[in-house]
């Protein structure tokens, strides 16, 4: 998104992308109305949802037999007031073709950056594995966009503070035999707590435990794992033996932290690079688009009046880190008031989602915050790099 936005305002940027495709199970497919309302606001929105997508307008839970409304979209003055699923590799096809509209964008496939190239104290560009060997790309400015588990990031030496989670979440798709509430989201019991998100012709499934203990499951058995999922779900009984092995599970290791400064000279990290988000809310993709955003809206003004790279780095950390910390600072306190309740508390309904059904306002306050989030951007440069 970055590179699209900067490429659409004229300046050069080269995009590097370790793999040949897009095509990977990715786990943050939430669009979320922030983000549908920054591709309104490029003029895209009519063609972007063409692309397959659900809409899902609230967010309900099943706690003791009974549905309740989490989050509501629905009321929110945006364009579009739902959240989107829509697989992340048609996101990113869908802004890679909406950037080859410029010259200055450029996308290299099949290029892992494999360390940051420094000269005097500065960083001046990246090494890079191409499928003809080894390069070296050299750059005004280094973006590190590469993920929690960041190489970039993690040469370059600036100080990550550890938040921590107390949970780790198991993926697993279940293929769809029955017709299901679209909102209905959450499944609270004995068992736990799973997330079920209807994808169409499957179920995309979320099934929180204890960090580390993932190898405790296993060694329970996959039948007893079984069980657990239909009991807090019970349509899943008609879907569950389309779940054949542990190798069909994936281990989502929850990590929540930020680095203490996001750049150093020649050097700017964004997304989960600088900003690793808790699962809660699905709000990481989004916030990662929202630094981008703000990147662009501060680098492209400020190259053009002459100010040092530097200098706007500063600024972006500066826009984005009191959103990011305030959203880390409300995902921490679900993961401990209500997910680690859940954990250690089986089936004892928490405080906090007592208060939801009692209170409807706060429905709408997360359906704000979950939504659009804590200070929203909106682009602000114009369209000036198209050939």
């Amino acid at each position: 998104m970055l590179g699209y936005l900067l490429g659409r305002s004229g300046l050069d940027v080269l995009v590097l992308e370790k793999h040949a495709d897009f095509l990977r199970d990715f786990r943050g497919d939430t669009i979320h109305p922030s983000t549908l309302e920054l591709v309104g606001e490029l003029g895209l929105l009519r063609d972007f949802l063409r692309c397959p997508h659900q809409r899902l307008e609230r967010l309900k839970m099943v706690i003791e037999g009974n549905a309740v409304t989490i989050a509501d979209f629905s009321r929110l003055r945006v364009t579009c007031p739902y959240v989107a699923f829509m697989p992340q590799w048609d996101f990113l096809n869908f802004v890679a073709e909406q950037g080859a509209a410029y010259p200055g964008f450029n996308l290299k496939k099949n290029s892992q950056a494999l360390g940051l190239l420094t000269r005097a104290g500065r960083i001046v560009g990246v090494r890079v594995l191409t499928a003809a060997g080894e390069i070296q790309v050299e750059a005004d400015l280094v973006v590190a966009a590469d993920g929690r588990h960041s190489i970039l990031r993690e040469q370059s030496g600036l100080p990550l503070r550890e938040i921590g989670a107390p949970l780790d979440v198991v993926w697993l798709r279940l293929k769809k035999s029955t017709h299901a509430d679209p909102e209905l989201f959450g499944h609270f019991g004995q068992g736990g707590l799973l997330i079920t998100v209807d994808r169409g012709d499957y179920w995309q499934c979320a099934y929180i435990i204890p960090k580390g203990g993932f190898e405790h499951l296993k060694v329970q058995g996959l039948n007893a794992f079984k069980g657990c999922l239909v009991s807090l779900k019970p349509s899943l009984a008609d879907d569950i033996d389309d779940l054949r092995s542990w190798d069909s599970c994936f281990l989502l290791t929850v990590a929540v932290n930020r680095l203490q400064r996001w750049w150093r000279p020649g050097l700017l990290c964004i997304g989960d690079a600088a900003h690793a988000m808790s699962p809660v809310g699905g709000v990481g993709i989004n916030l990662a688009i929202q630094d981008a955003v703000a990147a662009a809206n501060i680098l492209v003004p400020g190259l053009a009046a002459g100010q040092g790279i530097d200098h706007l780095c500063a600024r972006v950390q500066r826009r984005r880190e009191l959103p990011v910390g305030l959203t880390q600072a409300w995902q921490v306190f679900v993961q401990k008031r209500i997910l680690g309740h859940v954990l250690v508390n089986s089936g004892v309904v928490p405080g906090p989602l007592r208060f939801l059904r009692k209170l409807p306002m706060l429905q709408l306050i997360l359906g704000r915050l979950v939504g659009l989030g804590v200070r929203p951007e909106h682009i602000r440069i114009r369209e000036t790099g198209a050939g």
